[in-house]
């Protein structure tokens, strides 16, 4: 079996509602590319990377002149292929690499009739737990509805998300109006929900000064863990030494360097796998193997993703050992999906791993057509910009903060 051709096309998806965050926003929409690579034999194994266009198609044909008449099978050789330490010093291909194992992963399933999850060491567990995802949100563009601005906006939004998907872990996205309110409206979401699990990320926007503050003043919350108060290493390291809640990270530990940095002199408590940024779900099971000889914690990340990439974080749920904390997932706030059968159920806060062969999950080649047409009719979109403060650009640390009294609706393509 030897790999044929690779495909690529960029589709922008429809979220519920633009989704506010420390750097910027996602105005409605997630931009994606869908990767296709055939075998010989007429297998068709998909991935996903975040982001897309004319630039993100390029590198994907580029690497047919890498991969074409290649095993498939032989992951790691790719690996080295396309995403050598030393090369990737000037082309920088970690999330390429990744989609490519993903469809690489699902090729091999189909081809031998089990799920992807079977071939990375089988299955613990057949559902993987996912947290809310609670974001401040501007209106949606069409309809005016959706707007998570005001502290009782948020409180009714979390318990309409645990109503319709049965969640009982809430993941606070900070980082947005000042510390102050959002320690307000964290204490809020808190109180409303009292046997409820709790995580805050404010995107490591804030001073280390700031983060040991917050952390202290939510010492009493039922917290899984305190995500990325700050940027850095030594930032963790300090807030750490003053804050006693299990710190998280998936900006200063993606990396086998910086996770044994982290390992040496403890910064992070909890390493947040992300099937992209970490370059495939096989990185992310090595980096798992390590967090548990060293009995640190791991959750599976969320980097904003459609089925697609959502199956490859189910399957590594699914092996997952160590798997400490319920799954993030942007996936709820979407309003439909690229693959068949529409958007994944989830059940009782949690979502069935595919059973299939492969990643168990089918492109809706209407539905690709349908949001490829519309990403060449959108076009891509600033993630680090404010669509309602075109002048405003973020500090790390941050003094900058969008005022939750402005109840603007800004002028959003969509």
């Amino acid at each position: 079996m030897q790999i044929r051709d690779i495909r690529a096309t960029t589709v922008t998806v429809p979220l519920e509602a633009p989704l506010r965050h420390a750097n910027g926003c996602h105005w409605g929409r997630f931009v994606r590319t869908i990767v296709e690579v055939e075998t010989d034999d007429g297998i068709i194994g998909l991935g996903e990377m975040g982001g897309g266009g004319e630039s993100a198609e390029a590198v994907f044909r580029a690497m047919k002149t890498y991969l074409v008449g290649r095993d498939p099978a032989r992951i790691e050789e790719m690996r080295f292929l396309i995403a050598n330490p030393t090369a990737s010093l000037y082309n920088n291909r970690t999330q390429v690499l990744a989609a490519l194992e993903f469809a690489c992963l699902d090729i091999l399933g189909q081809a031998w009739g089990v799920p992807v999850s079977e071939i990375l060491g089988g299955r613990l567990r057949d559902r993987v737990p996912f947290a809310t995802y609670c974001f401040f949100r501007y209106p949606n563009p069409k309809t005016g509805c959706g707007e998570v601005r005001t502290i009782d906006q948020l409180v009714a939004e979390t318990r309409a998300m645990k109503q319709r998907f049965g969640f009982s872990t809430h993941k606070m996205k900070g980082g947005v109006f000042q510390p102050d309110y959002e320690l307000e409206a964290y204490r809020a979401l808190a109180a409303a929900f009292p046997e409820d699990a709790f995580r805050f990320d404010p995107n490591a926007v804030w001073s280390t000064e700031q983060a040991i503050r917050f952390g202290q003043a939510i010492e009493d919350v039922r917290n899984d863990y305190y995500e990325d108060p700050v940027f850095g290493l030594n930032g963790m390291r300090r807030t750490r030494e003053m804050v006693r809640i299990p710190l998280a990270t998936n900006t200063v530990v993606v990396n086998f360097e910086q996770l044994s940095a982290n390992a040496l002199n403890t910064s992070v408590d909890v390493i947040l796998l992300d099937t992209t940024f970490w370059g495939g779900i096989r990185q992310c099971l090595k980096a798992a193997g390590v967090c548990e000889t060293f009995q640190l914690g791991v959750a599976v990340h969320s980097s904003g993703e459609l089925g697609i990439q959502l199956a490859t974080m189910l399957h590594l749920g699914a092996v997952l050992p160590n798997l400490s904390f319920a799954a993030d997932a942007h996936y709820h706030h979407l309003t439909d999906d690229i693959i068949e059968g529409g958007l994944m159920k989830y059940e009782g806060g949690a979502i069935r791993v595919p059973e299939g062969p492969g990643l168990g999950v089918k492109l809706n080649r209407d539905k690709l057509r349908e949001y490829s047409e519309l990403y060449k009719r959108l076009g891509g979109y600033p993630y680090d910009q404010d669509p309602a403060r075109p002048e405003w650009t973020p500090l790390v640390p941050n003094d900058r903060w969008a005022d939750p009294l402005d109840d603007r609706a800004p002028a959003i393509p969509y």
